[in-house]
């Protein structure tokens, strides 16, 4: 079998995976919230007041989201959508390919061990109430590691597609993430104050 009909069988078998990947994701996040919110009667989604930075930070995020599981279903059913994707050839090899499948696991599983970690205090967004500051665990390395495993993914998600589209993605997502970093910490210094401070001094933003 020649070097084509190999990159061809990985080019299908990284299809159905990013597919089955996004669709899981997006399941588990369903489940996640709906398990959390029954747990504590309330809602854990707050995306802000409407045309707030904070809503359109969400309403971003949620629509670059929802494109990237749309265009990895579509591939699957429809290979020729590559075509409007802008596949940049020259970085579309396997090896790369491979790192960026590896980074969309690492980082989700890294996002999802956050998650856990803070417990009672997860968010989606900013709710106004006062929750116990995590600073344990790998918080004690990271103020924000859910972020970091976020962006590492979508990382990821480039080099396993490197295109115009992902390449946009990446911007988009990136730019989000730091947006709510910096909702989320001038939020954080308000309600926990010197304690929120303190820890900012001995914790850095990432790692």
């Amino acid at each position: 079998m020649d070097f084509l009909q190999k990159f061809n069988q990985l080019e299908e078998v990284m299809r159905y995976f990013l597919a089955a990947f996004y669709t899981f994701v997006a399941v588990f996040y369903t489940l996640l919230i709906n398990r959390k919110q029954s747990q504590c009667g309330a809602s854990l989604i707050n995306i802000g007041e409407k045309f707030s930075v904070h809503w359109w930070n969400h309403i971003t995020f949620r629509i670059f989201r929802i494109a990237i599981w749309t265009v990895c279903v579509v591939r699957v059913l429809y290979p020729e959508l590559d075509e409007y994707l802008l596949i940049m050839a020259a970085i579309n090899i396997p090896i790369i390919n491979y790192i960026g499948i590896m980074l969309l696991i690492l980082g989700f599983s890294l996002t999802i061990y956050c998650n856990f970690i803070l417990n009672d205090s997860w968010r989606s967004g900013i709710d106004n109430q006062k929750t116990a500051l995590i600073t344990s665990d790998i918080y004690a390395k990271s103020r924000n590691p859910a972020y970091v495993g976020v962006a590492a993914s979508q990382f990821g998600f480039f080099l396993a597609i490197p295109s115009g589209f992902s390449l946009l993605c990446l911007i988009i997502g990136v730019t989000a993430l730091r947006v709510q970093i910096s909702l989320e910490e001038t939020f954080l210094s308000r309600v926990h104050t010197q304690l929120y401070n303190s820890y900012k001094q001995k914790v850095p933003r990432y790692f």
